[in-house]
């Protein structure tokens, strides 16, 4: 099947043979946006984007992301217009509070959901994330290219059928996503293909950790590492998804 301008970067992270394409996917999709957002194209100085960011804000993952990537005065530009948003909506929130009375009842309900409006407010910003919104919005789009390739593209399949197979969290949004995009005939086929799949990469990153613990006893020191070397990060990977041992992203100077 000729390769679309749209399936070119799923293909490429199936073809790059990593424990999981999806986190391939993930990496690059979120260094993008950090380029965007504070790299040399300086859309943080631009009215529309700062707009969209001061009303989303950042998650506590990628504030410290975006320190890291070390564009001092874009941060500075960033944090200094999302301020006043926050400190205009935080003003609304305290002219109109007032502290309600707590039962008794209400004390003994410790695991009640907050009704104080203060703490509610606070709760939706902590889940707001610019970065976060905009990474969801394509990877969505990511996982409807990799069913319609399923559908069409009997090579994409037996790439899929041959890779390390999925990191857990990438494989469960497959698998929800599944019921929605496949056929019950088409469904049949994809979990009797990535069922054994899992299972059999699952336990080659069990076998790649255990050596690397056999390795550290003595009578093994001259043995080969076989494909041990590096099963703690591909091992993280494998459960948790993400790429434990990668460095730092940073603006490129």
């Amino acid at each position: 099947m000729k390769e679309k301008l749209y399936t070119i970067p799923l293909n490429d992270a199936v073809n790059a043979q990593d424990e999981c394409p999806f986190c391939f996917i993930e990496r690059n999709i979120e260094q993008e946006l950090l380029d965007f957002v504070l790299g040399s194209g300086s859309s943080y100085m631009e009215a529309d984007i700062r707009e969209m960011t001061d009303k989303a804000g950042f998650c506590r993952t990628h504030f410290q992301k975006m320190f890291d990537y070390g564009n001092t005065l874009g941060n500075a530009w960033i944090l200094k217009t999302h301020y006043k948003k926050m400190i205009g909506e935080m003003q609304k929130q305290f002219s109109g509070f007032r502290p309600g009375k707590t039962s008794f009842k209400d004390k003994l309900r410790k695991n009640t959901e907050s009704k104080n409006p203060i703490g509610v407010w606070i709760r939706e910003k902590e889940a707001s994330c610019y970065i976060c919104t905009q990474y969801k919005e394509t990877y969505a789009r990511y996982l409807d290219t990799f069913f319609y390739l399923f559908k069409q593209d009997a090579a994409f399949r037996e790439k899929i059928q041959n890779s390390k197979g999925f990191c857990l969290p990438h494989f469960g949004d497959l698998c929800e996503a599944a019921d929605l995009q496949l056929s019950d005939k088409e469904r049949e086929a994809f979990y009797t293909m990535v069922l054994p799949l899992m299972e059999e990469n699952m336990k080659r990153l069990e076998e790649d950790v255990s050596w690397m613990v056999e390795k550290f006893d003595y009578r093994n020191k001259d043995a080969d590492w076989k494909n041990s070397r590096d099963a703690i990060q591909r091992g993280m990977q494998k459960l948790k998804g993400g790429y434990p041992a990668d460095p730092v992203y940073k603006m490129s100077k």
